[in-house]
């Protein structure tokens, strides 16, 4: 190698070792070596940061398992907020489907700050348009219905009567599975048809399949297993 030459010199490696290369000098007139420019060209090429598409409102996904040793709102479990297109579909992608979780556990979205409870103030005036599927009917339809529900209310495709969607819980159960939209003003008739026309449209539910509305004040005021409804379509 002639004199004033710059090369990568290799130590000769002591036994159970592996050459390490020594690092390279800048050169002698001040310009970069081989190497820099390569590190710099790296750095440069580096991916970008991912841009996150917002959500108009932030939620919450909550998840629910009956013990009959503790109370209630004890068994509420929130698992977590998210306020991206991006962190829902994390969120969706690491945790069991509907009609794999227990006999007896519920999945809810909200909207953050307001609890799955009819008991919570933005809550205790509304109601729920409610979907029940039989035990034959869960794995044909119950996964994909709850998916279609979630982006529905995540993206705000009730339009300007987005505004009375609270949430929506999805029960799985021995018999039977149910699906409820919340909403948080049992009084908006009209908001709330076309709301309930709006889903089962997103649904693809038959026509001359019915589906009602239940206020929650009548709910917890029924003497039989079925409250009154309000609406149907």
């Amino acid at each position: 190698m002639s004199e004033g030459s710059e090369s990568t010199t290799v130590d000769p490696p002591k036994k159970g070792e592996t050459p390490i290369a020594k690092e390279e000098p800048t050169t002698k007139n001040g310009e970069a070596t081989e190497s820099e420019k390569a590190a710099s060209e790296v750095a440069l090429s580096e991916p970008e940061p991912v841009l996150k598409h917002p959500l108009q409102h932030a939620w919450t996904m909550w998840f629910f398992k009956n013990n009959r040793a503790k109370e209630w709102k004890v068994n509420q479990k929130p698992i977590i907020t998210f306020k991206t297109v991006e962190d829902f579909w994390a969120l969706y992608n690491h945790i069991e489907v509907s009609s794999k979780i227990e006999h007896g556990c519920d999945y809810s979205l909200f909207k953050e700050g307001i609890w799955p409870m009819w008991e919570d103030e933005a809550n205790s005036g509304g109601g729920r348009w409610l979907i029940t599927l039989e035990k034959k009917q869960r794995h044909a339809y119950l996964d994909d219905f709850w998916l279609e529900v979630m982006l529905c209310l995540i993206g705000e495709s009730f339009d300007e009567y987005s505004e009375i969607i609270n949430g929506a819980v999805v029960s799985v159960r021995p018999r039977h599975d149910k699906i409820a939209i919340w909403l948080g003003d049992a009084s908006k008739g009209n908001m709330i048809i076309t709301i309930g026309k709006k889903v089962k449209e997103r649904l693809g539910i038959e026509k001359q399949t019915t589906l009602g509305f239940e206020a929650h004040d009548d709910t917890m005021k029924k003497s039989g297993s079925v409250a009154k409804l309000r609406y149907t379509v």
